[in-house]
């Protein structure tokens, strides 16, 4: 897709546009080094600061924005993706899972993938598992990951410390919530998504000494109930994960759009994420 046309229309049009980029881990240093690198060059990294300040005030952001976010909270962010970025000064924003830090819990979708793998479950794959997971009821999703536990070891996990999210925090890269535990949102009970959204924010609070002002929706599901929420608790910001590039000046401050990438996208793929080609097509194909 680089090498089409289309391309040249797409990296032009995204001049204009605000490219919120949601990684998870960095599981490429190298290939994360060489995206950074290449943002350095063709883009005008920017801060959440700058992002939320736009929204504030209705005023542009520069040309090619573009804001790097990390979700979940994984260890290579702060191992690998730290350094990296401080060496080059860009900052970024990671959304963390408080109930998680201190402890070797794993990731709830991380458990069931190696749960499959050690034989748990009905033959079904570990997508399969997942797919059928993020579609039901969140107490039904519970439910069924424990009884893949039934009878396997338990999955292990390091987590990040509270000094690790401390240090992030300090160093630049912007800690903010992602809910308590990272159910889907639009699965719970009004009760839930209260209690999810609140428990999380005041942990938070507690370990950073200032209160978080953004939220990204696990698995980027939006769900109205959380934004009211949110907005009752005074955030700033809110991020979706749906494969799109935004304004210059976001339409709506709690639903902020972010593109799917990883620190082993290739160069040509990369390139074309940004400019906003590869989500047009995907999302002629229905997956955006």
């Amino acid at each position: 897709m680089r090498r089409s046309p289309a391309q040249w229309w797409f990296g032009s049009r995204a001049v204009g546009r605000l490219a919120v980029l949601g990684y998870h881990g960095v599981d490429d240093p190298a290939g994360f080094a060489g995206q950074l690198d290449r943002l350095l060059r063709i883009a005008r990294p920017v801060s959440l600061d700058d992002v939320e300040l736009a929204v504030a005030t209705r005023r542009p952001l520069p040309g090619r924005a573009v804001l790097i976010t990390f979700d979940d909270g994984e260890r290579s962010v702060y191992e690998h993706g730290l350094p990296l970025l401080q060496e080059r000064g860009i900052p970024a924003v990671a959304f963390v899972i408080p109930s998680l830090l201190d402890t070797d819990t794993p990731f709830w979708w991380h458990e069931v993938e190696r749960l499959v793998a050690a034989g748990a479950g009905d033959g079904r794959t570990a997508a399969q598992w997942l797919r059928h997971l993020k579609q039901v009821p969140d107490t039904e999703r519970r439910a069924a990951i424990a009884g893949l536990r039934d009878g396997h070891e338990p999955v292990r996990q390091p987590q990040l410390t509270t000094a690790e999210v401390r240090a992030l925090d300090a160093g630049g890269v912007r800690v903010e919530s992602h809910s308590l535990t990272h159910p889907l949102l639009d699965r719970c009970s009004d009760a839930d998504v209260r209690a999810e959204i609140i428990a999380a924010h005041d942990a938070l609070a507690t370990i950073l000494d200032r209160a978080p002002q953004s939220f990204a929706y696990p698995n980027g599901n939006f769900d109205v109930r959380a934004e009211r929420v949110l907005d009752e608790l005074g955030y700033r910001s809110a991020f979706l994960f749906d494969h799109r590039l935004s304004p210059r000046v976001p339409d709506h401050g709690m639903r902020i759009s972010r593109l799917r990438v990883a620190t082993s996208t290739p160069p040509d793929r990369f390139e074309t994420i940004l400019s906003g080609l590869h989500p047009a097509v995907h999302g002629l194909r229905g997956k955006g």
